[in-house]
């Protein structure tokens, strides 16, 4: 185990200089290629930003009237027979949309149940087995102007639930 930790501790400070050392052996100008890659990161991230805060505003507006809670009272009764506590259909719908607005649902189940409660462990392998596939979908396919998505949202949600069938079942829920 004390190897594994040291390796972690250099691995990040070993690929760095290895791909300086890299470019450097192949006469590359690092710096310029940094500072090029850099203007492109930039320019994908404001091409992106006007997606980025209207999943922020979406998210934020369906917690904040209570939206969320209303779904999780009427899909609980359908939910529970499949033993999935109704607590967490908000956190499965924003867990699509918003990594940390997810993140704010998991805190505050946390403090409700704690986090070694089995909605806790549920939560924790949860957000671990989903992905945020809206914000996912537009973020790449808008940088890569992709306008024909095929299977991708279906191959998404089908993979989301079966990200959250694997946190019931490792959490012993099934």
């Amino acid at each position: 185990m004390k190897f594994l930790v040291f390796i972690s501790d250099f691995i990040i400070p070993l690929m760095i200089f290895y791909i300086v050392g890299h470019g450097i052996l192949m006469k590359k100008n690092v710096y310029d290629d940094f500072v090029k890659g850099a203007k492109d990161g930039f320019k994908t991230v404001i091409r992106i930003m006007p997606t980025l805060i209207g999943l922020m505003v979406a998210v934020g507006i369906l917690r904040a009237s209570g939206f969320l809670d209303m779904i999780a009272d009427v899909l609980g009764k359908f939910t529970n027979v499949i033993h999935l506590p109704s607590q967490l259909v908000p956190l499965i719908i924003v867990r699509m949309f918003s990594s940390s607005a997810a993140t704010s649902l998991v805190l505050d189940i946390f403090k409700q149940y704690g986090p070694d409660s089995v909605l806790g462990t549920i939560t924790s392998i949860m957000m671990s087995c989903t992905e945020t596939i809206f914000y996912t979908m537009s973020v790449y396919f808008m940088t890569a102007k992709v306008t024909k998505t095929r299977y991708t949202l279906a191959g998404a949600l089908v993979a989301t639930f079966a990200g959250v069938a694997a946190s019931l079942i490792l959490a012993g829920m099934i």
